[in-house]
């Protein structure tokens, strides 16, 4: 009896103590669903800062493009001034959230990110313009400090933005021991948010609505998210000011004003202004825009006189001792834009083919919209220039470099090994042109092009466009001489469209000189954004 009621008790114990385990594994359960629901706002608020922060810092370029252009230097000043102040958001945020570790505090925080966020459009365009009125007057302290106040406009949001992390940990560490699993999580899922951040208004977004309306999504979203932990006050004083901010979106003014804008776009590459002249005619202005016209286009004319450097462009295959028109077959351009080239190519050599290459199909819908890009002969191909040169079977005549992102030339369309992909595609008597700029007194960017291009072609030559900063180098696959050119050119009857441009080519065409030791662009250094900025400081000081 006495091992029958010791083994009834026993199992009695057991069962027990089986039940009492599954009831606490239930309300372990129970309490971490309960905790993670709880946690599901600040968690989605984490993730949301996270896409807005790194929303704010890729609008930024795209917000500065029309104005300052696209370079590795205002991206590096971008990205550096954004790491500036995320560092100084997470420092401040963890003293304030171990002070005050409420969730009140944080909302309050991101609701006035928000608003910041939201202010960035209505703000800019003014400093922007500032900033434009110090290149016109020549006052380069003007031009550096606007630069650097664009990106103040960032700091506000972007350091508010950087707190929140410190004080979700504070308000989700429970105990010492899961600090770091609680620590990493909350940053991989900031850093979710950030990638999501970096390719939305990238990739969707800013090609979509602009990057204002960007700038105001970013706004409306984050001010939703902050909502739950702000009282009753707090959420009236976000909305009302919050709807009083986007006002603005329902009256936007074109991104940077131009007499005689008759269009604008946003693209993914680009930002794309179409103006008309008083005359009718049509330019095509991209990004920054200053003293740059890609494409000209008017029903009734194809030459537009001596300042458009592509007329003169259409003599570089006279370099060629006994050239004809009838032996030009092929040509390739690489930087189509509104196809202006094309056509003044098929206009004075006939219905030859041509290859454009254009990286922005949005710029190939306005060209085809605003500039008459509709010739019969004329092959579009989207894409990367350098790709198109590498992968193509074609065997051109002249192949014409005209590809910015105004104001930089990229640097993979100007190195040597660039040039030798472009040499094997050119017939024997093939011809290779690049459009570069020059000033008063800096002449070094050319001069890098001439460098670099001695070291692949026997001959190179170089003329300034007369009225702008433009220069023209060109370099043949066979050793030829100026003498050639001149004596190919007063060959051409006076009374056709290429006899008026000989007339004018043969006043500026001159032999271009490399430098001992001078630069030579390469794949492993190009440094054509320094020279080009070099060009900016010394036509500000030309001024």
């Amino acid at each position: 009896m006495t091992t029958d009621a010791t083994g009834a008790t026993g199992a009695d114990e057991r069962a027990g103590s089986e039940a009492a385990l599954k009831a606490g594994v239930g309300d372990g359960v129970a309490r971490s669903r309960a905790g993670l629901a709880s946690r599901l706002p600040l968690l989605a608020l984490v993730f949301i800062a996270g896409v807005v922060s790194l929303a704010i810092e890729m609008c930024g370029p795209r917000l500065m493009a029309p104005y300052f252009g696209t370079s590795q230097i205002i991206w590096a000043t971008q990205i550096g001034f954004t790491l500036l102040y995320l560092s100084l958001g997470y420092f401040i945020g963890g003293r304030i959230a171990d002070r005050y570790p409420r969730a009140s505090v944080v909302c309050g925080i991101t609701a006035v990110a928000a608003l910041a966020t939201g202010l960035i459009p209505l703000i800019s365009r003014s400093v922007l313009d500032w900033s434009v009125g110090g290149m016109t007057n020549a006052n380069p302290s003007v031009f550096i400090s606007a630069l650097v106040a664009v990106n103040l406009l960032f700091a506000v949001p972007t350091i508010l933005l950087g707190m929140v992390s410190p004080f979700a940990i504070r308000l989700t560490v429970e105990q010492v021991g899961s600090a770091g699993r609680s620590a990493g999580s909350l940053y991989a899922l900031s850093t979710l948010g950030s990638i999501i951040g970096a390719f939305l208004p990238a990739l969707v977004l800013i090609p979509a609505w602009g990057v204002r309306n960007t700038l105001y999504a970013a706004c409306i979203v984050l001010l939703v998210a902050s909502m739950w932990g702000l009282r009753l006050r707090g959420r009236a004083v976000s909305v009302a000011l919050g709807a009083l901010l986007l006002v603005p979106m329902f009256a936007q003014g074109p991104l940077k004003s131009r007499p005689g804008l008759i269009y604008e776009q946003e693209s993914l590459y680009n930002y794309i202004q179409v103006v008309r002249e008083a005359d009718g005619t049509h330019d095509l202005i991209l990004n920054e825009g200053a003293g740059a016209i890609h494409s000209k286009y008017h029903p009734d004319r194809v030459l537009f006189g001596s300042s458009w450097y592509a007329e003169y462009l259409l003599m570089a295959p006279y370099f060629n001792q006994g050239f004809t028109p009838d032996k030009l077959q092929r040509i390739a351009i690489v930087g189509l834009a509104g196809g202006t080239l094309a056509r003044q190519y098929t206009a004075a050599y006939g219905p030859i083919a041509v290859d454009g290459v254009e990286i922005d199909p949005a710029i190939v819908d306005v060209g085809r919209r605003y500039f008459g890009m509709d010739e019969t002969n004329l092959n579009v191909y989207l894409g990367d220039g350098r790709t198109f040169m590498r992968t193509t079977q074609q065997t051109y005549d002249v192949v014409m470099v005209d590809a910015f992102q105004q104001p930089y030339m990229p640097f993979h369309l100007t190195t040597r090994e660039f040039l030798e992909e472009i040499k094997a595609r050119l017939s024997p008597t093939g011809v290779v042109t690049f459009t570069t700029g020059h000033t008063c007194t800096n002449y070094r960017l050319a001069q890098a092009f001439i460098n670099t291009l001695s070291q692949v072609f026997p001959s190179v030559y170089m003329f300034d466009v007369p009225g702008t900063l433009n220069t023209e180098v060109i370099a043949t696959m066979q050793p030829t001489t100026l003498s050639t050119f001149r004596e190919n050119l007063l060959n051409i009857p006076t009374d056709t469209m290429l006899g008026t441009v000989a007339d004018e080519a043969l006043q500026v065409m001159r032999v271009a000189t490399p430098e001992h030791d001078g630069i030579v662009f390469s794949d492993d250094r190009a440094p054509v954004e320094q020279l080009t900025d070099q060009l900016i400081l010394s036509y500000i000081r030309c001024q």
